[in-house]
């Protein structure tokens, strides 16, 4: 028997996107052949993967011409590919795919990342979230195999269309992590409480403008960021008016996981600290929080449903309800004072026995078999 193919697209340049790369993983080992088809940027690493993967080289990076061009030629270059599955990774990938699914008479399965319509991005653009909402009011009812992040989401889908996805939660694989570097290797401080900040979307209101705010009143305390967004250079600009921050504040661009898992480790407290301002950020469940239960440290977040369901459910970490300096300072003093005291260990070790992307991908295996 012929092995099933399946063409997996995603609208990034694959490299960072840990997702997208374990479902690759999980369905290659499960016997299918795969295809991830993502853009080329400028500095995209060289990736090597177990199964093939091609990139899209594009004259547009952003904007309305990107997501066109993007799309356009997507739609050419899967067109001449054979394949069983067409698997689309959100919004920005569907209505290729969906063409390409009904011209080949193929199966197509979906995955959203995100509530996509309700990203802040195109909340002040009401053209283009108009054309987002109505490719996916034309589309989304129609799928039949349907994946998201988490229950708050698939609640919103089912709401708007009557199509409730199968939640796969984005969690981190058993692979150990191993420590190899030390914090006088990574030039962090070794007499600070230090605090991590990580992971793709460091943007407007996720909460790390107050954050270093908070660090600039305290001598106690050391913030590490390791990643990349849009508030980057805003915090930048910030550090530059007080020199003081800049003795307690460093910047890391993004790194290969197991390199950004090497701060992780060498961290006391990790932060996820987004703002009810908006609905994905409301039903946020980031990576970050399991990155940071794995490297073995608890986690200060704000009062969000779906992380304070987590964080309280496995006593991993504190919730607090503001922003404030004080109540910053006081969750991340109170946190680091119980890790070293030993805490939460068997709290993480029952977090992560249960919350596993080899167990969560049994979701996703299963939806696969029910294809034929």
């Amino acid at each position: 028997m012929n092995k099933k193919s399946i063409i997996v697209s995603v609208s990034n340049d694959l490299s960072h996107d840990q997702r997208v790369a374990k479902v690759c993983n999980s369905l290659h080992l499960q016997g299918y052949e795969i295809l991830l088809v993502g853009r080329k940027l400028k500095d995209s690493p060289n990736i090597q993967r177990d199964y093939k993967t091609h990139r899209i080289k594009l004259m547009f990076n952003r904007g309305a011409l990107f997501y066109a061009e993007f799309n356009i030629r997507l739609f050419f270059y899967l067109l001449f590919k054979k394949t069983d599955v067409f698997h689309s990774n959100d919004l920005d990938t569907l209505l290729a795919n969906w063409f390409l699914a009904l011209f080949k008479r193929k199966k197509i399965v979906y995955d959203t990342h995100e509530y996509f319509t309700g990203v802040p991005e195109i909340q002040n653009r009401p053209i283009v979230k108009w054309i987002w909402t109505l490719i996916e009011k034309i589309i989304f009812p129609k799928l039949k195999t349907v994946f998201t992040v988490n229950n708050s989401i698939a609640n919103l889908y089912d709401n708007d269309y009557g199509n409730r996805p199968k939640v796969l939660r984005n969690l981190p694989t058993n692979h150990q992590i191993i420590k190899t570097k030390n914090r006088k290797d990574l030039n962090l401080p070794s007499n600070k409480i230090v605090v991590i900040l990580q992971g793709a979307g460091i943007n407007v209101d996720r909460g790390s403008e107050e954050l270093v705010e908070a660090i600039s009143n305290s001598d106690n305390i050391f913030l590490c960021v390791v990643g990349g967004g849009d508030v980057i250079p805003i915090l930048k600009k910030r550090i530059e008016l007080d020199q003081s921050l800049s003795k307690k504040v460093m910047f890391i661009d993004k790194l290969p996981y197991e390199e950004m898992m090497q701060y992780t480790l060498n961290s006391n407290v990790g932060v996820s600290l987004d703002k009810d301002t908006n609905i994905n950020y409301k039903f946020s469940l980031p990576n970050k929080i399991f990155d940071y239960m794995k490297a073995g440290i608890p986690t200060l977040a704000t009062d969000l449903v779906e992380v304070s369901n987590v964080i309280s459910k496995y006593e991993v970490g504190l919730s607090i309800k503001d922003l404030e300096p004080d109540t910053i300072i006081s969750g991340i003093e109170k946190l680091s004072k119980q890790q070293t005291e030993g805490f939460f260990a068997n709290n993480f070790s029952k977090a992560l026995f249960d919350l596993n992307w080899e167990k969560e991908s049994e979701v996703l295996i299963e939806s696969y078999k029910k294809l034929w």
